[in-house]
């Protein structure tokens, strides 16, 4: 699939990681905000539950988008204890989540939805990453000064990496990007199965100097 001046790169999320990773990537998507309530998706497998979600996610923005366009929407949910942990919503779920977590493990699934439309062709492609994580064995005093920081409030399993949650990650299995909410290597391929070169969507593809 060859692209054109009017293709559109469109990020469904309105999440500040997922943005500046693909920026630090080389390139520069456009922001449409699904306005999806999660709520409405329940399931209680983790990997099935961020898949719908990024896929119910992808599709509300898709709706509003005319013309030749690639959308990408992503969704994380942290496998825990055998069961889906999303947003925490107050700093005492947060605090209370990671009492549990500290010292342990978890597994971040991301689902990914890739849509491609040039012309009347329209492809798409929905798939999971999964990462396995090692928490920090946090004392109560770690605990409660970052529950009630604010950060883990409103994010997947509340925490983070890229932020003040990073000192608290000992260890991961698999793509880092992940954690941050989007595979780029995963993103990368669903693009190349769909016809799409990762590099032309680069906004400068010069080479640099040696």
């Amino acid at each position: 699939m060859t692209l054109t001046p009017k293709h559109r790169f469109i990020l469904a999320s309105q999440s500040e990681g997922r943005l500046q990773l693909l920026r630090r990537a080389g390139l520069d998507p456009e922001v449409i905000i699904s306005g999806f309530e999660e709520s409405q998706i329940r399931d209680d497998d983790a990997a099935r539950l961020a898949r719908r979600l990024a896929e119910a996610k992808g599709r509300a923005v898709v709706d509003r988008v005319e013309g030749d366009a690639i959308v990408v929407a992503c969704d994380s949910v942290l496998e825990f204890e055998g069961r889906p942990h999303g947003k925490p919503g107050t700093p005492e779920r947060a605090a209370e989540q990671w009492y549990r977590m500290r010292g342990r493990q978890g597994v971040l699934h991301t689902g990914h939805f890739v849509w491609v439309r040039r012309g009347d062709d329209v492809l798409k492609a929905v798939r999971v990453a999964s990462t396995v994580l090692h928490f920090a064995d946090l004392s109560d005093d770690e605990v409660h000064a970052y529950a009630h920081s604010g950060e883990p409030v409103w994010v997947a399993g509340a925490f983070t990496i890229d932020g003040l949650g990073g000192a608290f990650i000992t260890g991961i299995d698999g793509d880092p990007h992940n954690v941050v909410g989007i595979s780029l290597p995963l993103v990368r391929q669903i693009l190349l199965d769909l016809g799409v070169p990762w590099h032309e969507l680069w906004v400068n593809r010069s080479a640099p100097e040696r």
